[in-house]
């Protein structure tokens, strides 16, 4: 009889540990420990995967680098080198044939919702991995296992998962498998290009999706890091917060990690008499900067013509609808709305002249067939029409920007 009750007992146990895990933890429990399971793979993801591997603007303790390898392979099965490839050739493709991922190629809906498709096609295409995946890790673990076994990691973390929280533990594992696919493949390359605000203007449609970067580990920052794609920290304004610099600055703390390379400071020093040459330096270095400060003035200026025309009892249809698009570069303005631009410039002397003055201050740093001092000469001849164009937009950014400095 005892045997029979011991039987019965240890039956029940099997099960209970079956149905509850090891840790026979509870629900709520359970979601704690997968919501910091899936923040440490995305964490692996944008510090280990992008930011130092792909762009080089972090280095990393071969300790810490092999940790982030380890559990990428246990909790996604990506391989560096496919990840560093496609990722890089993205940013030398961006929204043109060839991008991997642009939703401006493919359609925001496919990005969204079969952004993993996408990476998985290109993770195939030999000529991407081969041009583009230079510099990944080739160790002997790499070959013979995180990229040779890449299903090997994920089942063993289904075990682990199962193991530890029983049934929920499936459902812990399908979070983790979803969670890099939904998150990177489909907000950050697919929202991260189609919605959002733009600090800068990218030679591309980044956006930055949210400025506080929290859930994606930073990666909400994206039009940011399009500006300073070399750059180890995401977040430029004061108001924006990019939680992967905080666990950098940690790391760097305890020796683990090294930022290369930050976004340039927009310094100011005293006004100087007219541009020089290292006027032009800073601006040149501070491009990005120097023309969101111009945006802003387009913006104000766009503002104050449009409370002019309604005091006029004008038609101020055609002007707020075209003032999104006044202050961006030509290239970057859909087509429907070209036509509709033009005929407000040419109602809007003002507005005209401020764009028509933008693009040629945007050629001191495109034209790369004029030396250095002629490109000086043209920066202070833009400033001297800047100041006696009678706009006192134009006026007053002329004088800030002869004020800016290498920081």
């Amino acid at each position: 009889m005892a045997s029979v009750v011991s039987w019965e007992s240890g039956w029940h146990g099997l099960l209970n540990v079956l149905a509850n895990g090891l840790t026979d933890a509870a629900w709520w429990q359970v979601l704690l420990v997968a919501l910091v399971l899936t923040h440490i793979t995305i964490v692996s993801v944008t510090l280990f995967l992008h930011r130092h591997q792909a762009h080089r603007a972090l280095d990393l303790h071969p300790v810490v680098s092999h940790f982030f390898r380890f559990w990428l392979w246990m909790t996604t099965g990506m391989v560096t080198k496919q990840w560093a490839a496609i990722h890089r050739k993205h940013h030398a493709k961006c929204e043109q044939d060839g991008d991997p991922h642009s939703p401006h190629v493919f359609g925001i809906q496919k990005v969204f919702w079969e952004g993993a498709e996408l990476y998985r096609a290109e993770a195939k295409n030999q000529d991407t991995l081969e041009r583009y995946g230079h510099g990944t890790p080739n160790d002997w673990i790499e070959r013979k296992l995180y990229a040779r076994h890449t299903r090997l990691g994920v089942g063993l973390m289904l075990v682990i998962n199962v193991a530890l929280f029983g049934a929920l533990g499936l459902a812990v594992w399908a979070v983790q498998m979803i969670w890099i696919p939904f998150w990177a493949a489909g907000v950050v390359n697919g929202i991260g290009h189609y919605w959002g605000y733009r600090n800068f203007e990218a030679p591309d449609a980044s956006t930055n999706v949210s400025p506080w970067g929290f859930i994606i580990g930073g990666e909400e920052l994206h039009n940011n890091h399009h500006t300073y794609p070399t750059s180890a920290k995401f977040s430029v304004k004061p108001y924006e917060f990019d939680i992967g610099w905080v666990y950098i600055g940690a790391l760097a703390k305890l020796g683990l990690a090294r930022a290369k390379k930050t976004p340039p400071k927009l310094a100011f020093g005293e006004v100087k008499p007219v541009a020089d040459a290292h006027t032009l330096e800073a601006l040149i270095a501070n491009r990005y900067e120097v023309m969101a400060s111009y945006a802003r003035q387009m913006r104000a200026t766009a503002r104050a013509e449009l409370v002019a025309l309604k005091a006029r009892s004008g038609d101020v249809s055609m002007l707020k609808a075209a003032r999104r698009w006044l202050h961006r570069d030509d290239d970057q303005v859909p087509a429907q709305y070209k036509a509709e631009l033009a005929r407000v410039r040419a109602q809007h002397p003002t507005l005209a002249q401020m764009h028509a003055m933008r693009e040629e201050l945007r050629q001191l740093w495109s034209n790369t067939s004029l030396s250095r001092e002629q490109l000086a000469q043209d920066l202070q001849a833009w400033c001297q029409r800047a100041e006696a164009s009678g706009i006192a937009a134009l006026r007053e950014f002329s004088i800030r920007l002869r004020a800016v400095r290498v920081a």
